[in-house]
């Protein structure tokens, strides 16, 4: 089978073509993930700018994380089934859409900068946990907060290339 052929057979089950020719369905999914999109780079955007140097207030890094990171996970494990949902109403065309391609593009690289900065910049983060970060924190907050953005645009315009 072929990957058109997997679109296709996504695009055409009951759900996918509930969500894609009702009324209700498609606009309460988008809500429900531009909510999970929201809270996800709100939560991710304070991690970013006290990495950079942001000191809104006097936490630790790890103490931040700590209470931002279910928030983060918690909206990502929402935005990623709405999503999906979304994706499944249109698959075959959302799939040969360019702005689609980049946000999926920006979300892999983004995972990526999240893995290298746990796997080896917060590694050796005590030293720096309360004062001011290394670069490689800085350049990791910069390039998360850049990748999100691109993300939002690109999220958004998927809308107005798609039907």
């Amino acid at each position: 089978m072929t990957l058109q052929q997997l679109l296709t057979t996504l695009q055409e089950t009951s759900l996918a073509e509930a969500i894609a020719e009702g009324s209700y369905l498609f606009p309460w999914i988008e809500s429900v993930h531009i909510l999970a999109v929201v809270t996800l780079v709100g939560a991710v955007s304070v991690l970013d700018l006290r990495l950079i140097g942001v000191n809104a207030h006097v936490k630790s890094l790890r103490r931040l994380m700590r209470q931002v990171l279910p928030i983060a996970w918690s909206a990502f494990a929402v935005a990623v089934p709405s999503g999906l949902l979304m994706f499944a109403s249109k698959a075959v065309k959302y799939s040969e859409n360019w702005p689609f391609r980049i946000k999926l593009l920006l979300l892999l690289a983004a995972g990526l900068n999240t893995l290298v900065f746990h796997r080896f910049v917060l590694r050796g983060g005590e030293p720096w946990d309360e004062g001011s970060t290394p670069r490689s924190a800085k350049i990791a907050g910069y390039t998360s907060i850049s990748l999100w953005i691109g993300i939002v645009v690109f999220g958004r315009w998927i809308g107005f290339v798609v039907d």
